[in-house]
Formats: structure tokens, sequence, C-alpha cells
């Protein structure tokens, strides 16, 4: 009962929406009300958890995104790969897939990828007469890499909350990321075999000579998650302290060797991006506390029984799992979707002998395939702003990079452990 009215009532309120952290609030007091229990012994609970060191690391990524973002550091990251492959016919659009993953690294965050990628990119593949639906639409399905490839902030939050190696959780998502890759661009190259009319680079004459200009241009960019993922795996940093460091690292590239942003600029984009990290602490405060009360309430217990009231076969309990996963992620934001999910679905996957670690691969790529999935689909929206593309000229491109990219890349992550667990097990032991 207590389960049923929570879902109706977040489910209804987003529908019509409302913010989360409402929505959320409105859950809250519900769950008081029907349990009896009294919402303000609850608060302390959540500010205590709010207080850990390990989610410092959020902020200060975001911090770095959005300097990053705002400082045009993307940009010789993506004259780089054009060098290579924007002689090829696609090779424009692989490219922006690629940007988009080593942009992913840097930022951990898909918004800020969409936004820097997008506004980058989109102009580029309309001079050269690539169809305007369908790269929008690639470049919307490959901003979630941003969430696969670390550092990501949302794998801080599961490791935080199911009580994992970050670092674990970090590597889980490396492999099913590469596969997404190879996916995104293989299905674009067969979907542009149609377009006879698409313009391609020209290949410099002194390739050596291009190649050492744009490589020296883009070498600080590509510093960046070098000296982060190799102090975080190194031992010589928490992903904390790493997270101040490219903070620290981000403001002069940006300011100085890019040139995108001033001293002034800069307090404009850091009080963007405090509203941000507003609005995500509150959302996290009022999940921690709902989240606190379905446990309480024995939801997780209960939700267990049910699914497996429903079928014992490992197969089908993963089928219904990723589901509701997929739904969660269609309603709410990926962090939201995380902080609810962990706790009710990691007993259901752990009595079926999966390791938490390939839990975390699993989670990661169904909320990312979650932000892109209509109707809700908040990235497929923000993306239609970004590359000024109707979002009714998207929707056929978004579902086809879903069924033979995504989709294929969810399964092979949810039935094949090894390739979540390989590397974790490889680097970490």
């Amino acid at each position: 009962m207590i389960l049923a009215g929570s879902l109706i009532i977040i489910c209804g309120m987003l529908l019509l929406g409302v913010s989360v952290f409402v929505a959320f609030g409105a859950v809250l007091l519900f769950l008081a009300f029907m349990g009896g229990h009294d919402v303000t012994g609850y608060l302390p609970s959540g500010s205590t958890k709010l207080r850990s060191l390990v989610l410092l690391a959020i902020p200060l990524f975001m911090i770095a995104g959005t300097v990053m973002e705002r400082g045009r550091i993307a940009a010789p990251l993506v004259s780089l790969a054009e060098l290579f492959i924007g002689h090829l016919k696609g090779g424009l659009s692989a490219a922006t897939v690629l940007a988009c993953g080593v942009f992913g690294s840097i930022s951990g965050a898909a918004n800020a990828t969409l936004t820097c990628i997008g506004s980058i990119m989109m102009p580029h593949l309309r001079q050269a007469n690539y169809p305007a639906g369908q790269s929008a639409a690639l470049i919307v399905c490959a901003s979630p890499l941003g969430l696969l490839i670390p550092p990501s902030a949302n794998h801080i939050l599961y490791g935080w909350v199911a009580q994992q190696s970050v670092l674990k959780c970090f590597l889980s998502t490396v492999l099913p990321a590469m596969i997404l890759i190879t996916l995104l661009i293989t299905v674009n190259q067969f979907m542009l075999r149609k377009y006879d009319d698409i313009k391609l680079n020209v290949r410099p004459e002194n390739f050596a000579m291009s190649f050492k200009q744009k490589a020296t241009l883009a070498f600080p960019a590509l510093l960046m998650p070098l000296i982060i993922l190799g102090g975080i795996y190194g031992g010589i940093m928490t992903p904390t302290e790493a997270a101040g460091v490219a903070v620290v690292y981000a403001i002069p590239v940006a300011i100085y060797v890019y040139r995108g942003l001033t001293w002034r600029t800069l307090m404009e984009a850091l009080t963007d991006a405090g509203v941000i990290i507003g609005v995500v602490m509150v959302m996290i405060f009022m999940v921690l506390i709902v989240s606190k009360f379905l446990i309480f309430e024995d939801i997780p217990n209960i939700a267990k029984d049910l699914v497996y009231s429903v079928s014992e076969n490992p197969i089908v309990i993963l089928l219904m799992v990723n589901l509701v996963m997929i739904l969660i992620g269609m309603l709410m934001d990926d962090i939201s979707g995380l902080l609810l999910s962990t706790p009710i679905l990691l007993p259901i996957v752990t009595g079926i002998g999966m390791d938490p670690i390939h839990f975390a691969a699993v989670l990661g790529v169904n909320l990312g395939m979650a932000n892109i999935t209509p109707p809700t689909a908040p990235l497929l929206y923000l993306g239609a702003k970004i590359t000024k593309t109707p979002v009714a000229s998207m929707l056929w491109p978004t579902l086809i990079f879903i069924l033979f990219a995504w989709l294929p890349t969810l399964m092979l992550t949810t039935f094949v452990p090894q390739i979540a667990l390989w590397l974790p097990e490889l680097l970490l032991g």
C-alpha cells in the first residue's frame, strides 16, 4: 500500500511537471502520515549524511565541468579528432561521438557534455550537409557517455550508498562505454549510407605538421583526465581530492590557455554552478530521507518478495529490474533515480548472485539510456535547444540509436558480467 502510494505520488507529480525535490517532499509527507512517523526526527540523519567527505566530490566536479564548458576546453579536442577522421564519410559524426567520450571523461556529466559538444559540433555538421535530425540525435545519444566514463558523479553516489569501492565503480562502466561508442558510430555510418551530398574535410598535405600543432593545443585539455584518473588509480589522490585538483587545474587553463573565460565571467560561471549544486544537494537530501523511510518500512524486502513471487529465474528477474530502472530514469534525473533505486533494487540483484560492482555498471547504462528515452527524455529536449533542431526530426533517429546501440550495450552489460568486472578485477583485484 505504502509503496504503491509513493509510486503514484512520484509519477503523478513528475508527469505534471512538478520539480523533483517537491515530488519527493510530497512522498515524504505521505510516508510520514501513513507510517505515523515524526518527519523532523529524520531530518538530522539526512543532514549528517550530506556532510560526508565523499559527497564533496560532486559539487567540485560540477564546478570543474562548468568551467570547462564555458572555457572552450573541448574545442581543441574536437579539432584533433576531426584531423584524423574528418576526411571520411561519417568521420565528422564519429569525431563527435569520440569528443563526447573524451569530454565526458573530464566533466563527468551528461548535461555539460551535451551543451559543450553540441554547440561546437552541430554547426560543423550542418555545414557539411549531415542530416540535422540524425546529427542532433547522435549528439544527444552520445552525451550520456559523461555518466559512464570516469570520473562520474553517479558512481561516487552509488559507491557511497551501496558501500562499495568508488574506484571499482568508476572502472565498471569503461568497457560498456567503449562498446557503446563503437555501436553508435557503426549505426550512424549505416544510417548515412543513403546521403550522397555530405561534404568531406580536406586532409592536410602536411599531416605531421597539422597534427603537431593541434596536439600541442589540445595537450592541456588531454592532460586533465590523465592527472585526475592517474592520481586516483595511482593511489595519490582520493576522488574528492582529484575533484579539487580538477577545479584548480581547469580555471587557469580556461582563462590563460584557451581564453574562454575571464576572471569576471568566471564568477558568473561559478554562480551558475552554485545554483545547480544547490538544487542537486536539496534533491539528494530529500531522496535520502525518502530512502530512509522506505528502508524503515522494509520496502526493499517487500519489493524483493514481490519480484521473486513473479519468477525466480535470474534472467527474468534481471529483465524486470532493468525495466524498473528504465521507468525510474524516464521520470526523474539520474541522481534522484540512482538514490531511489539503489536501496530497493540492490538486495534483489545480490539475492540472485550479482556482484554489486556489476550492478553499478548496469545501473549506469540504464540511467544513461533513460535520459534519452521518450516520452520524458530530458537530454532529448535539452539537445533540441542546444542544436536548434525540432524534437520531431530527432525522435526516429534517437529510437534507432536506442534500439541498436544502447539496448545491446545494456543487455551485454547485464548478462555478461565480465564486461563490468574484468577491468576492476584486473587493476584493483
